[in-house]
């Protein structure tokens, strides 16, 4: 992949994100997001009008090696599809990124290396977790997390205790040497504080090479505008940067104009004014706390999920029930709110924690595939919730985003031909965004109160 820096320059650029689960579209729009990633469906992406696209590899919800051969799939059907366009006089220079959560959660850095080594080399790596809609910021290179008005170092979090991602430090250069296990040792790390970027980055970007390891700053939005701006500038003096980022920075790097329907009008998506489903299988605290708000709003059905008897004939015998009620109620006018029973599970090790998640996820898939066709939308509550609804419940190949209903929750559109739910409009609504209304919200937003 490696090209001539005049070359370089001549290329149209294109924003490609390899998404560790569905949410990373939740600061942009009118995008696509793929659930398949052969090379035609990477080649229509590319060509896209849009500066940007997302392709949704949900391997967050895997074991390690299983995310490194999915992303490892990714970049060499990526390759094949730029190389046809080449071929076809069509030049295009991606500039990729690894996007995954704000909590610092994920295979990190599992799928940087897999990049690096399918489709670099480059000059860095870049570590930007800022999240401004989730109330993440990264000053003096310390990841906080905002809780209650308070900005908490991220180790000290829940986040941190994840029984598959757990970690121990805040500081990122710390950080990056837990994770990568000494192979970049902190004092190798480059940081760019605010201070760096608000004077301007670009000699020092210029300087990068050898995938270095930098981690940026921000806390407010016009920080990463100025430092996108600089790494434009540098890509087109021929420097290749990857980044791992969450998704306030694919603002920046997209520079989009605001999103055609504003959130509180998003109710014309919604199909013939007809109730809705909300399917929520995200266990962190601040989801429970939002179903629990949004249970007590009027015109609502719970229908519980027993985590235990989802599989088998006890699985069967759920299945049938629960769409019957949801059925039942959804004639009556009521939106359907299906979720997952909240209490925790133990499990001996992180392989087993994934399977029982893999298991829940497919009984809620073929309740949300005999929900009543005409559905007059759904929300979606759980980042690998949300990427199984498009890719197996929807069966989406790929679906394009519509706007935010809420910061950092995004609403996608069914396509057209979608056999059973026709242009129907889906909120991604991460498990960690918004406050204790939020997902009530977005329901009365959908319902046009």
């Amino acid at each position: 992949m490696a090209l001539d820096n005049k070359v370089r320059t001549l290329m149209e650029t294109k924003v490609v994100v390899i998404d560790d689960d569905p949410t990373g579209s939740q600061t942009v729009h009118s995008c696509l997001l793929l659930t398949r990633w052969d090379p035609e469906t990477l080649e229509e992406a590319l060509c896209d009008s849009a500066p940007l696209f997302f392709v949704l590899s949900n391997t967050r919800g895997m074991a390690a090696e299983r995310a490194a051969a999915v992303t490892r799939e990714i970049c060499q059907n990526l390759r094949v599809a730029l190389d046809r366009l080449v071929a076809a006089g069509r030049s295009i220079q991606p500039l990729l990124v690894s996007r995954s959560d704000s909590t610092l959660r994920g295979h990190y850095p599992v799928e940087t290396d897999v990049i690096a080594a399918e489709l670099g080399p480059f000059d860095a790596h870049f570590l930007v977790p800022a999240f401004f809609e989730g109330g993440r910021i990264t000053r003096d290179s310390i990841h906080y997390v905002r809780q209650n008005g308070v900005e908490i170092p991220a180790h000290q979090t829940e986040f941190a205790r994840d029984s598959v991602f757990a970690f121990r430090h805040s500081y990122l250069p710390d950080y990056v040497a837990e994770k990568t296990r000494g192979r970049i040792a902190a004092g190798a790390v480059q940081r760019f504080t605010l201070s760096d970027l608000r004077n301007g980055c670009l000699p020092r970007l210029l300087t990068l090479k050898e995938n270095t390891c930098v981690v940026v700053d921000a806390i407010e939005a016009a920080d990463l505008v100025a430092f996108a701006r600089d790494v434009r500038a540098a890509v087109k003096q021929g420097k290749r940067f990857l980044f791992r980022s969450a998704a306030s920075l694919l603002t920046a790097l997209a520079d989009l104009p605001p999103q055609p329907v504003a959130a509180a009008d998003m109710a014309q998506w919604t199909r013939g004014g007809k109730p809705g489903a909300v399917l929520v299988g995200s266990h962190v605290r601040k989801t429970t706390a939002q179903l629990e708000y949004l249970l007590r709003e009027p015109g609502v059905k719970s229908l519980e999920v027993n985590v235990d008897a989802c599989s088998g004939s006890a699985g069967s015998a759920q299945l049938k029930q629960l769409l019957e009620q949801a059925r039942t109620a959804h004639g009556q006018g009521f939106d359907v709110v299906i979720f997952t029973s909240r209490s925790e599970r133990q499990f001996a090790d992180p392989l087993a924690r994934l399977a029982f998640g893999e298991a829940i996820s497919a009984f809620l898939m073929a309740l949300l595939r005999g929900l009543p066709e005409d559905l007059g939308f759904l929300i979606s509550k759980g980042g690998i919730t949300s990427n199984d609804v498009l890719s197996s419940g929807l069966a989406l190949r790929s679906a394009r985003v519509l706007g935010q209903i809420l910061p950092g929750c995004s609403v996608v559109a069914c396509p057209h031909d979608h056999p059973r739910f026709p242009d129907m409009p889906v909120v991604i609504f991460p498990g960690n965004v918004g406050d204790e209304e939020s997902l009530a919200l977005a329901r009365r937003r959908l319902r046009g109160h």
